[in-house]
């Protein structure tokens, strides 16, 4: 091997073979087939499953497992979820979640409809049995919506995904994780519906200034202990701002006619500012894992030492010796 060749990375040493033009075409059409597969499988499951999921909530509802199944279940949550947990969120959580479910409400008794339109119900204790917020359920609702758009020069450029509205929560003095982004974002929501330019709103520079502060105070505690993992989830955002969670601005009509005229391309070709980062993401773990899959992070043994219902102490910790291999989990001592 010649130095000239020694100093040349492999992938620039090998010739990537060329794919033509027509070979895209075609895989991309079989993506589509797959993907539109992937949502008829969906929504035949949605109608198969729910007798099952009714079996699984007269077994939750056994006194000896309901007092602890949600909060075993997201404490042992997948890394797509419990990556969004902060540690104050934890505390939360276990101490006032009492029940979660997921409702594809779109689709009908005949197997009808949108699949990957859900709802998501959170119930929690309430008066004294929870010193956080006042609500005795949570409901975020999620749309699924798509978008055709035309660039410039006239290509089309299809976008799809969740949208939803904000949701408020009425905190309790001085126990808001979000530091006031959520109700920012819901006090955004409500003033656009009364009309004007969303950027010149008041409401959307209260916005940017609840998620600058939080952002700010995320840097400075990484500054401050470089060593220590950080307390907040991605971008210091706690778990409960994930509520505040819109996406695109698309309404259902708009969605109908993108729906219909991506349906006819495809007939074609067969023929020939978030509040909430990864707020879409989040919730498609939910309803398609954690919920799911409820069971099994039920009796997931995660060596949860102690969760002490007592609001003066709750701790929650993995355990005290790990492989070096495994992924850090968050330890919470209130």
């Amino acid at each position: 091997m010649s130095a000239e060749e020694a100093n040349t990375s492999l992938l620039e040493r090998i010739q990537r073979p060329e794919v033509s033009k027509e070979t895209a075409k075609k895989i991309s059409l079989v993506e589509e087939q797959f993907a539109r597969a992937e949502v008829e499988q969906l929504r035949q499951s949605t109608l198969l499953l729910r007798p099952l999921f009714e079996k699984r909530n007269q077994v939750i509802a056994e006194p000896d497992v309901r007092d602890t199944f949600w909060t075993r279940v997201m404490l042992n949550a997948p890394a797509e979820v419990e990556e969004y947990i902060t540690m104050t969120d934890a505390t939360i959580l276990a101490s006032t979640l009492k029940n979660l479910t997921v409702e594809r409400f779109e689709i009908d008794e005949k197997g009808q409809g949108e699949p990957r339109s859900f709802r998501l119900t959170f119930e929690f204790r309430t008066g004294d049995e929870n010193p956080y917020f006042e609500n005795e359920k949570l409901v975020k609702t999620f749309y699924w919506r798509k978008q055709v758009i035309t660039t410039p020069k006239g290509h089309k450029r299809t976008w799809d995904g969740l949208v939803s509205e904000p949701v408020r929560i009425n905190w309790k003095k001085d126990q808001d994780p979000t530091k006031g982004l959520l109700d920012a974002a819901c006090d955004l929501a409500e003033a656009e519906k009364k009309g004007g330019d969303r950027k010149k709103l008041p409401e959307f520079a209260k916005v940017i200034e609840k998620k600058d502060e939080i952002e700010a105070a995320e840097d400075q505690e990484m500054g401050d202990d470089e060593d220590e993992l950080p307390e907040d989830g991605p971008g210091g955002m706690s778990f409960f701002a994930f509520f505040g969670y819109r996406g695109s601005d698309v309404t259902a009509e708009q969605s109908q006619a993108a729906t219909k005229e991506d349906n006819e391309r495809f007939e074609k070709l067969l023929k020939g500012e978030p509040v909430f980062p990864g707020g879409e993401e989040l919730a498609i773990a939910i309803a398609e894992d954690l919920w799911p899959n409820a069971l099994k992070y039920y009796v997931t043994d995660q060596a949860i030492e102690e969760v002490d219902f007592d609001d003066s102490e709750l701790d929650i910790s993995g355990d005290e010796e790990e492989d070096e291999n495994d992924r850090p989990r968050k330890k919470t001592k209130v």
